[in-house]
């Protein structure tokens, strides 16, 4: 009998990224994080929806993340907006710092999660920013699609 793969727990999720930003590739980035860092994620209470990655010093960086205090830390608790070092493969790093520089792209974190092997990790992707018509336009085929969903199933 073979034993269930448990799912990776998602601890934050950024719901309006999808919706300002045109993504173009995803990445899963490992944090940098402190022992009180991971245990108020374990409970569940972290915020990414205005955090965006960043670059100084060669290194990519989590900005404006909010990971609120942990109760039982006492004195050596942590930051809660401090920033966090990002962890990736030097390819991805130097792909996601040239689209950076060169193409004036962005990189917005989508995710972030406990994989299956307990360790905290991040979905960023590379992104460009949308205009305003082109949100109109997304909510326009989205009602489209609820409303065709609606008269499919009122009618079969």
């Amino acid at each position: 009998m073979a034993t269930a793969k448990p799912k990776s727990r998602a601890v934050a999720e950024n719901r309006k990224a999808r919706f300002n930003y045109e993504l173009l590739d995803t990445f899963e980035a490992g944090l940098q994080l402190t022992g009180s860092e991971v245990k108020a994620l374990r409970l569940g209470k972290a915020n990414i929806a205005e955090s965006y990655g960043s670059v100084e010093g060669g290194e990519l960086w989590l900005i404006n993340s909010n990971f609120p205090a942990y109760a039982q830390a006492g004195r050596d608790n942590h930051e809660p907006r401090r920033h966090r070092k990002l962890l990736l493969h030097k390819k991805e790093m130097n792909k996601l710092i040239g689209s950076i520089e060169r193409d004036g792209m962005t990189i917005v974190p989508l995710r972030l999660y406990f994989n299956d092997r307990g360790l905290a990790k991040l979905q960023i992707a590379l992104a460009r920013g949308k205009k305003l018509h082109d949100k109109r336009q997304t909510e326009k085929d989205r009602s489209w699609q609820r409303e065709k969903q609606r008269l499919l199933r009122d009618r079969g």
